[in-house]
């Protein structure tokens, strides 16, 4: 309870008291007190706002005078509210510079903005093209090395499969200006069969096995034909020919016979040679024969890239030019059959039963073409 001519103190009272000690103080608060009485109400001297706070703290704790005077409690008072004064002016200022400056940036932006997009109008469209060009032609550019690279073991290939079927083509064709006498059938079977085993863009399954056939009349149309064919198949691929002869066999042991022929060829082939030529295979000794089961069969032929040339001469004086190629094969096929089967042959033929002679004649009689005698041929040699 507080008295009747005094108001309830306000929460800082005991600071108010040390005011009210204070003549210069208590003559400043008079005119805004409203003619209050000196121990009136101190409400006018609350606080209303945080510099008012700190203008009381420091007036508290400001040392008095002993001579009654306080010379230096006004002044700190007066520079106090100049100081916050001034420092409210700068924060309103900067304030105000910073809403001004956030307000100016979205146009600044949008400007910028609008003269990026105004030079990509004008300069985009051409750019964007010749980037799109510059990248078009470098793909195009990559995929022809790409492919290029990928091909290249095949073009590699495709030019040298190119100079082997020319080279053969040249030699065939000289052979056919020189050896005129002979059938046009002869000249474009054996052409195309050859060739198509010179093809290196076809996978070989099985060797190249070619039968030819002639009179007493054509021997030596026959020796030197087939020697030519050779050539020029091992010639299209810088190569050379295994030649065996089978007059030089003839007295030998079949076996003996089987092991030379067996070696001739294996070792011929393995050192790169594509071509054989077997010369009067019908003086083979009979049981020898077999060996060319290993070297002629359809499936399991030892070498599949190669050529075999065979050559039978008959015991008739000539060849009928009206035979046919059944005809003519059907010719050889007997006449073989009596040599290796009859019991009027040597000993040393070691003859062979029907069936594994029909199993061999099956594996060299793939191509079987008669060879007709040829006038102008030297005695000697060949050409």
């Amino acid at each position: 309870m507080v008295g009747d001519g005094e108001e309830q103190a306000p929460p800082h009272a005991p600071e108010l008291k040390h005011r009210r000690k204070s003549p210069r103080f208590a003559a400043e608060a008079e005119p805004d007190s409203g003619g209050a009485q000196e121990g009136g109400s101190s409400s006018s001297f609350l606080p209303e706002s945080p510099a008012k706070e700190k203008v009381n703290d420091y007036d508290v704790s400001e040392p008095k005078n002993p001579a009654g005077d306080q010379p230096n409690a006004y002044t700190p008072l007066k520079e106090s509210k100049a100081d916050f004064s001034e420092k409210t002016q700068e924060y309103h200022a900067t304030k105000s510079q910073s809403r001004s400056k956030f307000r100016d940036q979205p146009s600044t932006g949008k400007q910028s903005q609008h003269l990026a997009k105004k030079d990509g109008s004008q300069s985009g469209f051409p750019k964007g093209w010749t980037l799109l060009l510059v990248l078009l032609v470098s793909i195009s550019l990559f995929s022809i090395l790409w492919i290029k690279g990928l091909n290249l073991p095949d073009a590699t290939l495709s030019i040298r499969n190119t100079q082997i079927l020319q080279a053969f083509r040249t030699r065939m064709k000289k052979l056919r200006n020189t050896y005129q006498s002979q059938d046009p059938n002869l000249w474009k079977r054996t052409h195309v069969f050859l060739e198509r085993h010179l093809n290196t863009s076809h996978l070989h399954l099985e060797p190249a096995i070619l039968l030819f056939t002639a009179g007493q009349e054509a021997e030596k149309a026959l020796r030197c034909l087939s020697d030519e064919i050779a050539n020029a198949f091992a010639f299209s691929q810088n190569g050379t020919t295994i030649k065996i002869n089978g007059a030089d066999k003839a007295i030998l042991d079949s076996d003996v016979v089987k092991l030379e022929v067996d070696d001739e060829l294996s070792s011929g082939f393995r050192e790169g040679k594509k071509v054989a030529v077997v010369h009067r295979f019908e003086l083979l000794p009979a049981g020898s024969t077999l060996i060319f089961y290993k070297y002629c069969d359809h499936e399991n032929a030892a070498f599949k890239d190669v050529a075999l040339l065979l050559t039978v001469l008959l015991d008739e004086q000539s060849l009928r030019r009206s035979l046919t190629l059944k005809e003519v094969e059907e010719k050889v096929r007997d006449f073989l059959w009596t040599k290796f089967t009859s019991s009027d042959a040597p000993s040393s033929f070691n003859s062979i039963d029907t069936d594994k002679l029909s199993g061999l004649w099956s594996r060299i009689s793939h191509l079987v073409l008669p060879v007709w005698p040829e006038k102008g041929l030297p005695i000697e040699g060949c050409t």
